[in-house]
């Protein structure tokens, strides 16, 4: 048990590092190409410039993007063998097309991009960026698929011996409603986490009074991305949600601290949970406000609780606990909804400062921006803490346990390997903040303009 806690750990850590530079990516790639869109339709040098400084700050985060990755792919040979064994022949066609279609085409076009600079035409040069936008987000489908399968299993038959799942229907992978939901919404996450990224760093700007005018045109660029993306991305997870109340009653039930059925279910906005006793201790709750989520009726609409699922889940799949970690994925639910309040005020506000032309006189607002800047980030993180927290005991949901899929080696090997890791992650951490720190302190015309220097 020592070993597969070590193994999850691990893989929780080097996940969660590395996404932290994934939604920046989806989303900044967007922001530089509409950026340089605007200068091929305008041929206004200012657009140019926007694209250059964000496009550099966007290449600092890709290539930390590429070096975390790679790290993942070990990670199902090293410590989820049993994983990879049971599950490989599925598992393993999105991640080889995202490596070979994807992944290739996105870093041979920025490359293209990056060196194309006065070599090829704009309207090429431009294709490029776009290019890479298209392929970083397609990169994301491929594992989102992969991931979904994983939530619910589809296009698969068992081994005649039991073994391991073949994949017998790939159509049916591609278009699981999990992936359907999962994938706009880690995109419209992403452009939130971009647009508040070119707001937090255009306000420290704006409060240095270094190149303003520049600063708030990106700012603009930056809010009116936020405000898009954020009311999508709500929507989407919102819709997730109910689908997941059907697809995964039991995460969905621990998200919300629901212990019993109820019509109409109350929605518990914060409490004690005591998960020995299967209870709340205290609780503050907005009756009817689970089954309105569910079925926008606040009085009726029956939603399964924790205790009824578990004995359901107990006649299906034999006995053993199926409940997660209801306080984890409960509190991880809560911090990804509130910093979303949070940031939809803040986009709400710089909308408003901005049309009113006062936006560099609200120092206040401009300097609680730049540490706003890590909300989109603190948010996707609990957000996938939730997603998989909240899955356990199954790695693939119904197919196999947690326990089942780890590998059978010394513990001696997962500690030397995870050290090494937080080793490795520790020194790429401080090579990033530093070079971003760098670049992004530096205003354009300090920088430089020209394309080669850049």
């Amino acid at each position: 048990m020592e070993g597969l806690f070590l193994a999850r750990l691990q893989f929780a850590a080097t996940s969660i590092y590395h996404f932290f530079f994934v939604p920046l990516t989806l989303g900044l790639g967007i922001l530089v190409a509409i950026m340089e869109t605007r200068y091929v339709q305008t041929n206004d040098e200012k657009y140019k410039k926007m694209t250059l400084f964000w496009g550099k700050l966007f290449l600092i985060n890709f290539a930390m993007g590429v070096v975390t990755g790679i790290v993942q792919e070990f990670h199902f040979g090293m410590n989820w063998a049993g994983y990879s064994a049971f599950v490989g022949d599925i598992f393993g066609a999105p991640l080889a097309i995202e490596a070979l279609l994807a992944f290739f085409l996105e870093s041979t076009f920025l490359g293209i991009w990056i060196f194309g600079w006065n070599r090829l035409s704009k309207k090429i040069h431009l294709a490029s960026i776009w290019i890479v936008a298209f392929a970083s987000n397609l990169s994301a489908f491929w594992i989102l698929a992969a991931n979904s399968f994983m939530q619910n299993p589809v296009g698969y038959e068992m081994a005649e011996d039991g073994s391991r799942a073949l994949m017998n229907d790939f159509p049916a992978l591609l278009t699981n409603p999990h992936v359907l939901f999962q994938f706009p919404h880690v995109v419209t996450a992403g452009m939130v986490t971009a647009a508040f990224f070119v707001m937090g760093i255009s306000a420290y700007h704006l409060v240095k009074k270094s190149n303003p005018e520049f600063f708030k045109k990106s700012f603009k660029y930056g809010a009116v991305a936020g405000i898009i993306a954020g009311v999508l991305v709500t929507v989407i997870g919102h819709l997730q949600g109910q689908y997941l109340t059907q697809a995964q009653p039991m995460k969905m039930a621990a998200a919300e601290a629901h212990w019993e059925t109820a019509d109409p279910a109350p929605i518990v906005l914060i409490g004690g949970i005591d998960e020995q006793n299967r209870r709340n201790t205290w609780e503050l709750a907005v009756p009817g406000g689970l089954s309105f989520m569910n079925y926008y009726s606040f009085i009726t609409g029956q939603v399964q609780g924790i205790n009824n699922i578990q004995a359901d889940m107990e006649a299906q799949y034999g006995p053993g606990n199926y409940i997660p970690p209801v306080a984890l994925t409960f509190w991880s639910f809560r911090i990804m909804f509130g910093l979303a309040i949070v940031m939809a005020l803040l986009g709400l506000l710089a909308i408003i400062f901005y049309a009113k032309g006062i936006l560099e006189k609200q120092v206040w607002y401009l300097k609680i921006m730049l540490p706003a800047l890590f909300l989109p980030f603190i948010a996707s993180t609990f957000g996938w803490i939730m997603a998989e927290v909240g899955r356990q005991p199954w790695v693939v949901y119904g197919l196999q346990r947690i326990q089942d899929g780890v590998s059978d080696i010394p513990m001696s090997f997962v500690v030397i390997s995870f050290v090494g890791f937080v080793i490795i992650y520790t020194a790429l951490a401080i090579v990033d903040v530093y070079l971003l720190t760098k670049a992004a302190g530096k205003a354009p015309s300090e920088s430089g303009a020209e394309p080669q220097e850049a």
